[in-house]
Parts: structure tokens; sequence; C-alpha cells
């Protein structure tokens, strides 16, 4: 009796064991899945060309030795962007200031920033504009590029541009301009009008 008894255990235990096999055998599986599964990727946003940050209506002034504003950056709005480090301005506004010569002031629709602020790339409906002083008219530049490095004094454009100073109208393609000079140079393809004065 016990020895039936035994060996009909025996069975029961010898049956269930495939099952039991197959359940250690599934959960080794889905342990060893888990174990080989991929990191989740984190997104990396310094790839992506998203600002970090965003001012409305900033005014930056750089001044010279004696504590004056030597150049003045304004702009409706301005957005940094740390995968290339440059900074966008909407609307920007530069300022020039000179105690020898008028304040020299230059508008654009938009502009770029150089990572190392040395550098301003203005665009769309680039104005500059000479202020009048005592002894010289207005004078104004107009194009859609201008490239200025402010610790220079240095601006040029290889787009066409036209200078207008009193009555004389100039067309030109390219050209640079030396603040610290008081130098304008016509690159290419100049043509002057003068208007006359209506009676």
């Amino acid at each position: 009796m016990k020895h039936s008894l035994l060996i009909d255990r025996l069975r029961a235990w010898l049956t269930g064991l495939p099952q039991l096999l197959l359940l250690l055998l599934l959960a080794a599986a889905y342990w060893l899945n888990q174990q080989v599964q991929p990191l989740p990727l984190i997104p990396d946003s310094s790839k992506r060309h998203d600002p970090d940050f965003i001012v409305s209506e900033v005014v930056a002034t750089t001044l010279n030795e004696q504590g004056k504003p030597r150049f003045v950056v304004a702009a409706k709005k301005m957005l940094h962007y740390p995968d290339n480090d440059s900074t966008y301005l909407e609307a920007p506004k530069l300022t020039s200031f000179d105690p020898d010569h008028p304040p020299i002031h230059t508008y654009a629709n938009n502009g770029i920033v150089s990572g190392n602020g040395e550098e301003i790339f203005l665009r769309d409906d680039v104005r500059v504009v000479r202020t009048a002083s005592a002894t010289q008219s207005e004078m104004t530049f107009t194009t859609t590029y201008l490239h200025v490095i402010p610790d220079s004094g240095l601006a040029e454009t290889d787009q066409p541009v036209t200078m207008i100073d009193g009555r004389n109208i100039v067309h030109a393609v390219g050209m640079k301009f030396d603040n610290k000079a008081r130098i304008v140079k016509l690159l290419a393809q100049i043509k002057s009008e003068y208007v006359p004065e209506k009676n």
C-alpha cells in the first residue's frame, strides 16, 4: 500500500514536472528579455535648434574708457540658441557713438549675433542713418543685408545698396563702411543721380 502510494505521488510529481520546467523557462526568458532591453532614450536638446531663453524689449550698452555709451544694441525680442551659441534679434537697432562725430543708427527687421558676440548679421530692410551735424547733412544707406563688426567699427555688404546724402542718390552693389575712419567705399555698378530742389 505504501509502495503504491509512493508510486502514485511520484507519477503525479513527474507529470507536473514538465509544466514546472516550462514555467521556470518562461520566467527565465522574461527576466533575460528585461536585462537586454536598451535604456530609454533621453532627448538631447543640444542637437535641436530651440531657444533656451527669450527676452523682450532688450537694450545692451557697451561703454568706452570714460564710462560713456560707445555702442548700444536694442531689440524688440532676443532669443538665444545653445546649439550654436547664437542670438537672434527681432527688429534690432544698433547705435554707434563717437564723441567727435554724430551718432550712426542701424535698423533691420532681424539679425543674428555670433556666439562670441563679435559679429552681427542684419537682414531684411536694413537701414543705416548717419545723423546730420552742423557741417553735414543726414546720410542714409539701405540694403537687404549688412555684416557689422562693432569693435572694429566696420560694416559691409555684397548686396545692392542705395546711399542718399542730401540731394545725391547713389546706387551700387556692395559697400564697405569704416565708421572710425568715416570712409564709405562703394564696390561695383555705381550709378549716381542728383535730385534738384523743386521751385
